[in-house]
C-alpha cells in the first residue's frame, strides 16, 4: 500500500476520534447559571393632597340637647336634593277635590244552567186526498216489517199505508206516507219522517193521475143490491209483464184474477185485481184467503 494513502487513513481516523471525545462537550446542556438581580423596595412618598375640614348642620324637630339625651336617633343631613315622590300625581289632590267613586258592583252569582228542553215530535204535514207526491218509504220482503213501519208512522200522526208490489217476481210490501198536494209539502214530510225514524230510507215520488187507493173503498160506495160490484186490489204496476205475473200466481192459486188498464202515457199502470164479488163479503173473504196464501195484502175496491 503507499505509504502516502496509510498517512490519510491515519489522519482520518484520529479526527474522527476527536470528534466523538470534544462534539458531546460542546453540545452538552450546560445549567444556567444564576443571576444576582437587585430590587428596589424603597416606598414611594405620599403626594401632597391639600384637606380641608367642614362642618355639615345638623336639622332635627328635636333641638341639641335632645338629640344628645336619645344616642339612638339617627341624624338627617340636608343635602338639598329634590323630594322622593313615590305617589301618583293624581294622588297628591286634596281630598276634597277628589271625585267621588262609584261602588264596585256585588260579585254576580253563578246561576244553574237549565236544562235544554227536550224536542217535541214533529208536527206531521196534512195529507191532500187529490194530491200527487208521496213519500216513498221502501219495498220490504217482509209484510212484519212493512206493518211494524206503518204502525210506528200512525203512532205519531203520519198518513202511513203499506200496499201490494212485486220485484223481480217476488211479491213485497211498499210503505209510502200521503198523498200530498204539492211537492214542498212532500219533502217537508220527508223531513219530518227522517227526524222520527232516521234509519228509514225516504224520497219523494210523484203519483200517477190513477193512483191506486190507500184504504178500502166504504161500504156505502156502492148499493148491496149492485151484483159484481167489488174487487181485491193487490197491486198497481208501470209493468204490464209483472202485473201478468201477480196475476198468474193468483190464478195458480185458485183466485179469479184480472188486470186492468188504466190511464196512459207516462201515468199509464196496470192493476191486478181479484175478483170480481157479487158482495163486499165475498170480497173481505177472498183478501182474508189471498193473504193467508200469498202473503199479499190487498185493498177493497169498487169495479164498474
Amino acid at each position: 500500500m503507499d505509504s502516502a494513502l496509510k498517512q490519510r487513513l491515519i489522519g482520518a481516523a484520529v479526527l474522527i476520534a476527536l470528534a466523538v471525545i470534544f462534539v458531546p462537550m460542546f453540545l452538552g446542556n450546560a445549567p444556567p447559571q444564576p443571576q444576582n438581580t437587585t430590587l428596589n423596595l424603597d416606598i414611594p412618598k405620599p403626594p401632597e393632597r391639600d384637606f380641608q375640614t367642614r362642618t355639615l348642620p345638623v336639622t332635627g324637630t328635636e333641638s341639641a340637647p335632645a338629640a344628645a339625651a336619645n344616642p339612638d336617633k339617627v341624624a338627617t343631613v340636608d343635602t338639598h336634593a329634590p323630594p322622593r315622590v313615590d305617589a301618583r300625581p293624581e294622588d297628591s289632590t286634596p281630598a276634597a277635590a277628589k271625585p267621588a267613586e262609584a261602588p264596585l258592583p256585588p260579585p254576580a252569582r253563578a246561576e244553574t244552567p237549565k236544562p235544554a228542553p227536550v224536542a217535541a215530535a214533529p208536527a206531521p204535514v196534512a195529507v191532500s186526498p187529490e194530491g200527487r207526491f208521496a213519500v216513498h218509504l221502501g219495498v220490504y220482503a217482509d209484510r212484519g216489517h212493512a206493518d211494524a213501519l206503518v204502525a210506528a208512522l200512525k203512532k205519531r200522526g203520519f198518513a202511513a199505508y203499506d200496499e201490494a208490489a212485486e220485484y223481480q217476481g217476488k211479491p213485497m210490501q211498499r210503505v209510502r206516507v200521503g198523498p200530498y198536494a204539492d211537492r214542498a209539502a212532500a219533502e217537508t214530510a220527508r223531513l219530518k219522517i227522517k227526524q222520527a225514524e232516521p234509519k228509514v230510507p225516504s224520497s219523494v215520488v210523484e203519483l200517477a193521475a190513477t193512483a191506486p187507493p190507500t184504504a178500502d173503498a166504504p161500504a156505502s160506495a156502492l148499493p148491496a143490491s149492485r151484483a159484481g160490484g167489488w174487487a181485491v186490489q193487490l197491486g198497481a204496476f208501470k209493468s204490464e209483464a209483472e202485473a201478468n205475473k201477480l196475476r198468474d200466481r193468483l190464478r195458480a192459486a185458485s183466485f179469479a184474477g184480472f188486470v186492468e188498464r188504466a190511464g196512459a202515457g207516462d201515468a199509464l199502470l196496470w192493476k191486478v185485481r181479484a175478483g170480481p164479488y157479487a158482495d163486499r163479503a165475498g170480497a173481505d173473504k177472498a183478501r182474508s184467503d189471498i193473504d193467508t196464501k200469498l202473503k199479499v195484502k190487498g185493498l177493497i175496491v169498487t169495479v164498474p
